[in-house]
């Protein structure tokens, strides 16, 4: 475990009788593959989950009514891969920001606050950080709850 933030949200999901899990990550190496089973043994069998690195939007669109909440796992990595397939990132957001704040299910979106780090030295680190800065922030107008989590400890922020 390092921060705690997807147990976190798992357990959040948990309260809910009907979930659906967003798994974004692709398993570019062996690191990311054995995160990726770490979190599939961790869920179980309680989400119905779907996988997509790029078209979340579509998947959200497609899902919602359908579940109670929705796991969306996770917003840094999604947007990693946006970069990655070298989409248009700023569309891609626009466009994921609208559906969210029109989902009937409630979504709960995991990502992470890169912006305490150190500053990147290349041009598209910088510019990644500075989109999931900006996209969290906009992302924080709309939820009705926010939590940042330190040490396996959610501590609700708004």
């Amino acid at each position: 475990m390092k921060s705690g933030k997807s147990m976190f949200a798992l357990n959040m999901a948990l309260k809910y009788t009907k979930r659906a899990f967003l798994a974004t990550g692709v398993p570019f190496d062996e690191e990311m593959r054995l995160r990726i089973e770490k979190h599939k043994a961790e869920r179980k069998e309680l989400f119905d989950t779907f996988e997509e690195p790029v078209n979340v939007t579509e998947v959200l669109e497609s899902i919602d009514n359908n579940y109670d909440v929705i796991l969306f796992e996770c917003l840094t990595t999604y947007l990693g891969n946006l970069y990655y397939y070298q989409l248009d990132v700023q569309e891609r957001i626009d466009g994921l920001v609208d559906v969210l704040s029109n989902m009937s299910s409630d979504v709960i979106v995991v990502t992470n606050e890169v912006g305490w780090g150190i500053i990147p030295e290349n041009p598209i680190a910088r510019q990644y950080a500075e989109m999931l800065g900006k996209t969290n922030t906009r992302l924080a107008k709309l939820a009705k709850e926010v939590y940042l989590v330190v040490s396996g400890i959610g501590v609700r922020i708004k």
